[in-house]
């Protein structure tokens, strides 16, 4: 069984996206990040940078005590090797699965996030920061999409923990002011992950 820590959120919906889709037994603990209960002692034991997602497994592959993780990419790799599923046994497909999943980690989240927050949530209106994240956005979402002209998934022809991963994110382009009538290719790519039961049921339960 594992217990995943979690909130409605881009990081958030990945593990639960991964979860229905390999049909791995799961219960959702919430936290509310707008309370502070992500600094709460008990959350941090698990999750010490207090973000979600984290999960903890009581049932790892060992057969040992249980293993709690944080950091998304993290989690989705780690439940990857536990499943065998969703990351390809072939070595150059997996390896493009897991540079399109540390792309997404280390660049498409967190420059979306940041121009998300410059656009809606900063106390003040600063033009640079605005414009420096939307075009870097733009710029990724352009590579994304070039990827996505190649090949059917981000890693090659098969679904994989880099969509999981990018999918939540990319879904939020209307918050980026991104207009996909200029990336087709995501646009069909979103809307092919979209009609997956797995997808529909993880943002059903959030």
């Amino acid at each position: 069984m594992i217990d995943l820590y979690y909130a409605p959120t881009p990081n958030g919906y990945k593990i639960s996206l991964f979860l229905e889709e390999v049909g791995l037994p799961y219960t959702i603990y919430p936290v509310n990040i707008g309370t502070g209960e992500q600094f709460k002692p008990e959350f941090l034991a698990i999750s010490p940078n207090n973000k979600i997602p984290a999960i903890v497994d009581h049932q790892p592959a060992d057969g040992g005590e249980h293993i709690s993780i944080f950091e998304s990419g993290a989690i989705l790799l780690y439940l990857a090797n536990k499943t065998g599923q969703l990351l390809s046994k072939d070595v150059r497909e997996r390896n493009q699965q897991l540079q399109w999943l540390f792309w997404q980690v280390a660049g498409f989240g967190p420059m979306l996030g940041q121009n998300h927050h410059f656009n809606h949530y900063a106390s003040e209106v600063v033009p640079y920061a605005i414009n420096r994240y939307m075009e870097e956005s733009r710029r990724l979402v352009n590579v994304l999409n070039t990827q996505l002209e190649k090949t059917p998934y981000l890693g090659g022809n098969e679904y994989s923990i880099a969509d999981i991963a990018t999918y939540p994110w990319a879904r939020c382009h209307e918050h980026q002011k991104i207009n996909l009538n200029d990336y087709p290719a995501v646009e069909k790519w979103l809307e092919k992950i979209e009609q997956r039961p797995a997808t529909q049921t993880a943002y059903n339960n959030g």
